[in-house]
């Protein structure tokens, strides 16, 4: 009889004698109590940055952009940074529930959940940036494509910026409803649990009615593959096409092929190190340590320092190119305004250098990849490392064009500059801390679903039942 659907050399993907109604329970509970001191600690000092934010956008609206240190070759400055490092941010998320879904990678199930919310909110985070950007607001609707009467005035559907919209517009509309879809059998389970009235109503209404028939399971497993199928080409289109917004330019710096590719394992590494961060905190405070196991948290290392080595080819890559096309602007823009640590922005580079390149080199030890306060501390460093990577990009390749009368001496953002990029972590933390006590951070349906294949107990029975066999001819053979 041959009970085994996987590798017995497989470490287990939940821990402990669980059954169906213990994980149920474990998952289920942190919804179902009063948050704890920590969670309203949390919560209000993520309220008060997203104020900080809310008055820093207020400034900018009602003052001009003048209130941000843009200058006359830096026209991007912290705020397109941010934008491009929260899209960033926002591709683990995708990436580990639509491509480990297609690739059938059990290890998902720990961490998809929480990795598709901060997708979202991270999402939600970057469109702001680009959109207070443009000084006069009100006037957003002139840059929507439909038929207007202002003459000449016309989108410039061969602009980078426009591709940019679409993209990411598609990629959080396939986003949210992946993320909606898989919360639908976990809603209907809350609903079922619900002591008072008010939840049974508000889970049933956002369940959409979910039986849990053989007939909603069919179309939910169809809608999911359906989904990851389009979240798949989105992962890697979105990157793509923001790369494109420099890539497209003569820019010194910019104007380069490898930007595509280079931005696309950018954005999953530092993506990959902020679930990181999300989920050695989660583990930890729900008490869920049975279910994100340290196998999850090695994989996901294994992640990054495969990403972080491709990105620092792309870095080793671009000084070569500026080195071979013997194109002066493109040397002084490489050799002298990055690479030399005596330049005015050498600090940001070397820096970059190290937290992207060099330090995730220390997961090749595998003790060190199942360390949770070297992963959190590791986590933490890459996406520093990786706002420096488009600080770098986008800084010293503006503050000094080919006119040395235009060169400004330094460029460094206002405490308004400052704010609303810490308003947008307090956006995202308020976000994430809703979504961690009023949704289910780990899907529920799915942790059952390799429970009997992958769980602890289940893999010892079937280790246990297997041996016999081997033990009965070993006892033959030696009489």
């Amino acid at each position: 009889m041959h009970l085994k659907y996987e590798s017995q050399l497989r470490e287990p993907l939940v821990n402990g004698d669980k059954n169906y109604h213990q994980v149920t329970e474990d998952i289920c509970r942190p919804i179902e109590v009063r948050p704890t001191k920590l969670w309203y600690i949390g919560f209000f000092i993520s309220v008060a940055l997203l104020l900080f934010g809310v008055y820093s956008v207020y400034r900018e609206v009602t003052y001009g952009i003048g209130q941000w240190n843009l200058n006359r070759t830096v026209g991007w400055g912290w705020d397109i940074t941010n934008f491009v490092w929260w899209i960033g941010i926002g591709h683990a998320g995708t990436l580990i529930s639509a491509i480990l879904l297609l690739f059938r990678q059990g290890w998902r199930t720990g961490v998809n959940r929480a990795a598709e919310a901060m997708t979202i909110f991270a999402v939600i985070c970057a469109g702001q940036f680009p959109l207070w950007h443009m000084g006069r607001v009100w006037m957003a609707f002139f840059v929507f494509p439909y038929p207007n009467t202002r003459g000449p005035l016309w989108i410039n559907f061969n602009s980078p910026l426009l591709w940019d919209v679409f993209a990411i517009s598609t990629y959080f509309t396939v986003s949210l409803l992946f993320w909606y879809t898989g919360l639908l059998p976990d809603f209907g389970t809350i609903r079922d649990r619900a002591k008072t009235k008010l939840r049974k109503k508000l889970y049933g209404i956002v369940s959409f009615g979910w039986s849990g028939s053989t007939k909603h399971w069919q179309r939910h497993e169809s809608l999911a593959l359906v989904l990851a199928g389009l979240s798949t080409p989105l992962v890697l289109s979105v990157h793509t096409i923001v790369s494109f917004d420099f890539a497209t330019s003569v820019v010194p710096g910019w104007h380069t092929t490898i930007f595509p590719p280079y931005f696309v394992a950018g954005a999953i590494f530092s993506g990959f190190a902020m679930v990181q961060s999300l989920m050695v905190i989660l583990r930890k405070v729900f008490n869920l340590q049975d279910y994100i196991t340290l196998g999850h948290i090695e994989a996901m290392n294994k992640v990054i320092v495969l990403t972080g080595s491709i990105v620092g080819c792309a870095y080793l890559t671009e000084l070569f190119m500026g080195w071979y096309s013997q194109n002066k602007y493109e040397q002084y823009a490489f050799f002298y305004t990055r690479a030399n640590l005596f330049s005015p922005y050498g600090w940001s580079y070397w820096g970059m250098m190290t937290c992207n390149v060099i330090s995730p080199q220390i997961f090749w030890f595998r003790k060190l990849r199942r360390n949770l306060y070297v992963t959190f501390f590791m986590s933490v460093v890459v996406n520093i490392g990786m706002w420096f990577e488009r600080f770098v990009i986008i800084v010293t390749s503006l503050f000094r064009d080919y006119l040395p009368s235009s060169w400004p001496v330094y460029y460094s953002p206002t405490i308004f500059e400052m704010g609303f990029y810490l308003g947008s972590f307090g956006l995202f933390f308020t976000c994430f801390f809703l979504f961690a006590k009023y949704f289910p951070v780990i899907a529920i349906a799915e942790i059952k679903h390799v429970l009997k294949t992958s769980g602890e107990n289940y893999k010892e029975k079937v280790g246990d039942i297997e041996k016999e066999p081997v033990e009965e001819f070993a006892h033959q053979y030696a009489h």
